[in-house]
Parts: structure tokens; C-alpha cells; sequence
């Protein structure tokens, strides 16, 4: 007997459909299982042999093959446990319902016939919405996950059992009901604020500018200035995610396996903080098998915060190069190459030198002009021509120490960023970018249009700080931010002061001074 059922696969953020073929012969018992399965879907033999009995189904003592298609690409994951046993199933005649020809399913089965919630719900269910595929099977802890894709009607599971009784009509199961976020109350308030922030006025106005433009952000200063504080705040005065930011967001966690088991969508702005001692593929993606999403992936959307940045390794930082211009990376592999969003805003923190206390009025420094050199040295020229915006974060004051917070709140500057990107939106309605920070060389000719003082200013830092290409290019579109915060189409000499105030203090770490 011949059956087919159809489940999915992720393939790097996106998944495809996968067609399970089953069929049974005559001869010795065996089950095989064909078409690159990974070492987990070959595993699932035993696991679907003991799930059939202890559901109060006969395993057939037949030689059983499986082919999982298309087959030359690698299937891995335990989602296939449960189209393998429906298939077997259905080749059985045990179950008898054609309806299980146009709908996926997916699940892991424990020994006793129980189903597992699995990782890449959410992707499969986008798959099925695009091929016209209006039903789908998964555990019962996957469904609020799945259901946030209109159109699809998703069926949540607890055992095989309950499974093959749906399918056969002895049972009725609901489908979960869509839930859109703006309806559901999934939008959650942060639980920082920048007014919790005493003094460091400079630095919430570099962080304002950078939500304002998508900016990248480097803060030098000396331990217990605030970097950390100041960084965590930032998601908290970027825009709310919009539902298709959201969806994307949330393929990334659901592959990976970290959204719980209450959560449907990511609603909020990532912070991802990894530690200095991360691996490349840790940072930007890869592992064994088929390629993971890494640090900058999980970060899109968000915030990417590097705390002690010199002491990460130089090919780790190396390697955001490309994402931090390209706002995506790419794993390439010897069969496959794998490419995963990165659009995060970089926020880095360092010391001034390696006891961090050099040009800190209360704290004498330790270290030697070459071990300040040395330790400036470990962050390329062309990684800090990626950095927009430059600060120094300096010691608090003891006045600013024992007052109150009073600055302004998370609230009040988000509205001022709203409406920067709300500007930002019209003006690159006809492309595909987003915020400033993204333009290319022909954006720039056609909007960071300057005052005739302004010209003359920026004439005059080129000479001075022989500022590259690059360079000069971040300086127009920090410029062009400021004067969107401010509520003007041209970019005056207050603008292009401003900019080339925090790309001045970034001339000085590139000459290691």
C-alpha cells in the first residue's frame, strides 16, 4: 500500500513543504527512511514504532520504505515524527480519511503517543498560506504560534491518538482562533525608562538620534559611567514593531526555539547583549547541519549591544562588516548558501584604555601610551567607519550622583522618533528603505540637501579630519536625521555641526590616540 502526507521543513527563516511518501511490501521487516534525513529524523523510527502501539494501533510487520521529498535537499528536526506515522497509518488502512492529502502537518512524538512542541511553526504556516494550503496539524502548544497567520486553519493536538479521531470525524476539534496583536493585548510596556538615567545628556541625545536614523552608536567612558544603563534604555524610545516587523521577528525565535509557550508574536524590539567570548557562528550564524540564525539575526529589528567591544575577537567583529552595511549575512556551505535578516542597530561600549581610567579626572590611569595604542588598536579602521555616532560617556559628577532622575522620559523622546521615522517613511515610500541610516550614495544626492553654510562647514572638517568616503557619507545622513528631529527639509550649519561633533571623537580612536 502506497499513502503520502505533507508536512514542512525550514530552510534557513523560510520552511517548504515536504511530501512524506509511504509504502508497504512484502518481505522482511524493516523500516527505512530516504531523501537526507538527518540523524534526529532517522532516529524518529523508534520513536513512531513505540508511539503506534501505545496508541492502540498495530506497527506492520512489513518492510516499510519512506521517502521524504523533494530529496535532494536535507531534511532535519523532529516535526516529521507525525506525518511519518499518519503516513504508516494510512498505508495500513488504520487510518482512512483522504482529507489527510491537503493538509500539513507537523509534531514530535513521545514513546506513548504524546506530541512535543517543535521549532519553525511559524514558517511553515507562511509556506502554506502562499501555496493555498488552508489547514494544518501541530501540537497543541504550537497552535497560538501557527494561528497568527490569517487564512490557515490550525488544529492543535495533545496525543496520535486524538490525531487520527479528528481525522477520521469520530472527533471535533476546533481551530485555534487568529488573533491579531493590536486585538489581542500582546503589546508590552518596557520596564526601563531613560528618565531612570542621572545626568548624561550628550549620550541620550546620541541614543535619540540613532532611533531617529537606524544610527550605529560607540561609547567610550570609564567602568560605572552608565554605557550598560544607557544601551539597555534604547529599545525603549525606538518604534513600536509594525505586524510584518513582527512576523519576521518571530520566524527567527520560532526556528531557534525560544518564543514560549503563551507567546504568539514577538511584539517587542530585541536587545541581544552577547558575551565577548561568543564564536563567529555564535555571532552571526551557522552550526553543524543546516545553518542557524546568530546574534545579529536575533537581533533584527532591535538592538545589538557589544559591551567591552575590544575585547571581542577581531574576526567575530570582523565579520559584521557586511550586515552592518548590507543588513542581512550570508552562510555560504558547500551545497547551499543560507542568507538571514540582520537590520539591527549597533550600540558598542568601551573603556578608554585597559584599566579605563585614562583622562578620568578622579581615578589615575595605569597604562602605558602603547598599551592604550595597543588596546585602541584591536577595532579596525573599517569596522569604526561602520559607526555613525561616536560619544564619550563620562564619570558622573557627585552633584549628578546624589540628585534625583530628571530627565526626560522614554516616552516623550519615542514620540520625537515617531515622528522622525514618519518623515523618513514618506520620504523613501517609493524604495525599499527605511530609515536614514540605510541610504545609499544616490539617496544622499537627493535628500541631504545643505544650506550654503552648511557646505562650507563640512568642506572644512573634511580637510581637517580627512574624512573617507564613507565617512563623509555617515556624516550627511546624521546630519540629514538631525534635521528630520527638528522638523526642517534642508540640513543647516547646526546639523552638520552636530554630526561632525560625533565623527570628530571617532578620529581620534582611529588614530589610536
Amino acid at each position: 500500500m502506497f499513502s503520502k502526507v505533507l508536512s514542512g521543513a525550514v530552510m534557513g527563516i523560510d520552511a517548504m513543504l515536504i511530501e512524506v511518501q509511504c509504502d508497504l511490501t512484502m518481505g522482511l521487516p524493516a523500516f527505512n527512511i530516504v531523501g537526507l534525513p538527518e540523524k534526529e529524523v532517522q532516529e524518529s523510527r523508534e520513536r513512531i514504532r513505540s508511539a503506534i502501539k501505545n496508541s492502540g494501533y498495530d506497527f506492520p510487520a512489513k518492510r516499510i520504505t519512506v521517502n521524504l521529498a523533494p530529496a535532494d535537499l536535507k531534511k532535519e528536526g523532529v516535526g516529521l515524527d507525525l506525518p511519518l506515522a499518519l503516513g504508516i497509518l494510512r498505508a495500513t488502512e488504520q487510518l482512512e480519511d483522504k482529507r489527510a492529502e491537503n493538509l500539513v502537518a507537523m509534531g514530535e512524538l513521545s514513546l506513548n503517543g504524546e506530541l512535543r512542541s517543535i521549532k519553525g511553526t511559524l514558517p511553515v504556516a507562511l509556506a502554506c498560506r502562499e501555496l493555498g494550503i488552508k489547514r494544518m496539524i501541530v501540537p497543541e502548544a504550537n497552535a497560538k504560534e501557527a494561528a497568527v497567520v490569517e487564512g490557515i486553519e490550525v488544529y492543535g493536538v495533545k496525543t496520535l491518538a486524538e490525531t487520527v479521531q479528528f481525522l477520521q470525524g469520530e472527533r471535533t476539534i476546533a481551530p485555534h482562533p487568529f488573533e491579531h496583536p493590536a486585538l489581542s493585548g500582546q503589546q508590552k510596556r518596557y520596564d526601563v525608562d531613560m528618565s531612570e538615567i542621572r545626568g548624561q545628556e550628550q549620550a541620550k541625545r546620541a541614543l535619540e538620534i540613532a532611533a531617529a536614523g537606524g544610527h550605529n552608536v560607540l561609547m567610550v567612558g570609564p567602568p560605572g559611567s552608565g554605557k550598560s544603563m544607557l544601551a539597555t534604555r534604547l529599545p525603549s524610545i525606538l518604534p513600536e514593531l509594525n505586524f510584518e516587523e513582527s512576523l519576521e521577528v518571530t520566524k527567527i525565535y520560532s526556528i531557534m526555539g525560544l518564543l514560549s509557550g503563551d507567546q504568539s508574536l514577538i511584539t517587542q524590539r530585541a536587545f541581544r547583549s552577547p558575551h565577548h567570548t561568543i564564536s563567529y557562528a555564535g555571532m552571526v550564524g551557522g552550526g553543524h547541519g543546516f545553518p542557524r540564525p546568530g546574534e545579529i539575526s536575533l537581533a533584527h529589528c532591535g538592538v545589538l549591544f557589544l559591551d567591552e567591544l575590544p575585547e571581542f575577537e577581531r574576526p567575530v567583529l570582523e565579520t559584521l562588516r557586511q550586515p552592518l552595511e548590507e543588513r542581512e549575512i550570508t552562510i555560504s556551505r558547500a551545497a547551499s548558501a543560507v542568507t538571514f535578516p540582520a537590520n539591527f542597530t549597533l550600540v558598542a561600549a568601551m573603556n578608554p584604555c585597559p584599566c579605563g581610567h585614562v583622562g578620568d579626572p578622579a581615578k589615575r590611569c595605569r597604562c602605558s601610551p602603547v598599551e592604550i595604542r595597543r588596546y585602541r588598536k584591536r577595532i579596525s579602521g573599517p569596522f569604526l567607519d561602520r559607526i555613525d555616532l561616536f560619544v564619550e560617556v563620562p564619570r558622573l559628577s557627585k552633584d549628578e550622583l546624589m540628585g534625583k532622575p530628571a530627565g526626560v522620559t522614554s516616552e516623550e523622546i519615542r514620540k520625537r522618533v515617531v515622528e522622525a521615522r514618519r518623515v523618513q517613511q514618506e520620504r523613501f515610500s517609493d524604495s525599499r528603505l527605511h530609515a536614514n541610516a540605510q541610504m545609499g550614495i544616490r539617496e544622499i544626492r537627493k535628500y541631504c540637501l545643505l544650506e550654503d553654510e552648511a557646505k562650507k562647514l563640512l568642506e572644512r572638517a573634511i580637510d581637517l579630519y580627512s574624512l573617507s568616503a564613507r565617512a563623509y557619507g555617515r556624516v550627511l545622513k546624521v546630519a540629514r536625521t538631525i534635521a528630520d528631529l527638528d522638523g526642517v527639509s534642508q540640513i543647516g550649519p547646526a546639523h552638520v555641526a552636530e554630526a561632525i561633533q560625533y565623527r570628530s571623537s571617532l578620529e581620534i580612536l582611529e588614530g589610536g590616540e
